[in-house]
């Protein structure tokens, strides 16, 4: 089984401490990603799940095994670096097959072994060049090779695509999630990039400081983010964030008036139940999040702003618009609008249904 959980981890470096209190479980052939930005503890969690660095604190558990005093080499896991970290004086068979000498595998197997991971990441007629004669993709499929070879119970991949370039990315994320499924095992995968998070995960793990975030499907990351930080780090475009104040609808003067938030240039409607939420927690101020493509602009727009900056990027455009107080609001539109001129005044509009309301103060969600 290769189940993995962390329970109550921490790990400190001096004074600073780089995860903090981790809890979380990676479920048997699940695809989990660790999403985060730089210096966030994701690449610590997967040094210490490899047995690279030691807990200050907690427990690590692959299968039904706590590891906390297992050596690396007793993991039963197998981990693709960034860097490929392949053999320069070895063919790629040779690569390929290492940590199968290392174990001291018979050769009529490993050579089974190793056929049958060449054929899998296609990399027949490769066998005998050296990685200076492969492009990144073959580099990295060699990599991926020499880890499949084993059967571990756990794959842990560290950023495996930031060397390549854009189009071979694309390749590759598509040829790791069928490979997964193929070998129907399970893999823990660092990156800082959420489109590969949202693309690739079964779940995805999201880390800030230390502190886990949000755990959850790419969809009910993206559409119901726990928090700011969340809120704000997933996608691209990310999330329009406004913070103003709850008031009446029509400037105060009838306080049975239905609630708007306030906010600079304008207001924000709200739906019945999200009135109810902001009074029954006694919120006077609220951050109000919308996502780009669920903001609109026209003449019965609520909030005025001018048009700062397009993005053409072909297939859509980002009109990115200035508040009164200087804040940004970006406008996602299709192809075919005609986009506004930069220096025109617009008014921005948004259903309530598609607000998302956060406490300014801890940040977290407001919902029931």
């Amino acid at each position: 089984m290769g189940r993995v959980a962390f329970e109550h981890v921490t790990k400190q470096f001096g004074d600073v401490t780089a995860v903090d209190d981790l809890t979380l479980d990676v479920e048997d052939r699940e695809f989990l990603v660790l999403l985060g930005p730089s210096g966030c503890g994701k690449t610590t969690a997967l040094r210490l799940l490899a047995g690279l660095e030691d807990p200050t604190d907690g427990t690590i558990t692959i299968g039904e095994r706590v590891v906390n005093d297992v050596a690396a080499l007793d993991r039963d896991i197998a981990m693709v670096f960034q860097s490929y970290a392949l053999y320069p004086h070895m063919t790629v068979r040779r690569n390929i097959e290492f940590p199968l000498r290392s174990r001291k595998v018979p050769e009529a197997e490993r050579r089974e072994l190793v056929s049958q991971a060449v054929a899998t990441l296609g990399l027949a007629g490769l066998e005998d060049r050296r990685p200076a004669q492969l492009s990144g993709g073959q580099r990295q499929r060699v990599a991926l090779a020499r880890a499949i070879v084993r059967r571990p119970q756990v794959f842990l991949m560290d950023e495996p695509l930031s060397n390549l370039d854009a189009t071979l990315r694309v390749q590759t994320r598509a040829e790791l999630v069928e490979l997964q499924r193929r070998l129907e095992t399970t893999v823990v995968y660092v990156t800082h990039d959420q489109v590969e998070a949202m693309t690739m995960a079964n779940r995805i793990a999201i880390l800030d400081q230390g502190v886990l975030q949000q755990v959850g499907a790419p969809h009910d990351v993206y559409a119901r983010p726990a928090n700011l930080f969340v809120a704000r780090f997933i996608g691209s475009p990310p999330m329009n964030t406004v913070t103003g104040t709850v008031a009446a609808g029509d400037d105060g003067d009838d306080a049975s008036a239905d609630p708007v938030v306030r906010v600079s240039g304008g207001r924000f409607e709200l739906t019945a139940e999200q009135a109810k939420l902001l009074h029954d927690q006694g919120l006077v101020e609220v951050v109000v999040g919308v996502r780009p493509e669920h903001t609109e602009l026209g003449p019965d727009g609520s909030v005025d702003a001018v048009v700062a900056v397009v993005e053409l990027l072909g297939h859509e455009q980002h009109v990115i618009c200035r508040l009164e107080d200087g804040g940004l609001v970006i406008a996602r539109q299709a192809d075919d609008r005609t986009p506004p001129d930069i220096g025109t005044p617009v008014r921005l509009a948004a259903e309530p249904a598609r607000l998302h309301l956060f406490d300014p103060r801890s940040g977290r969600r407001i919902e029931g």
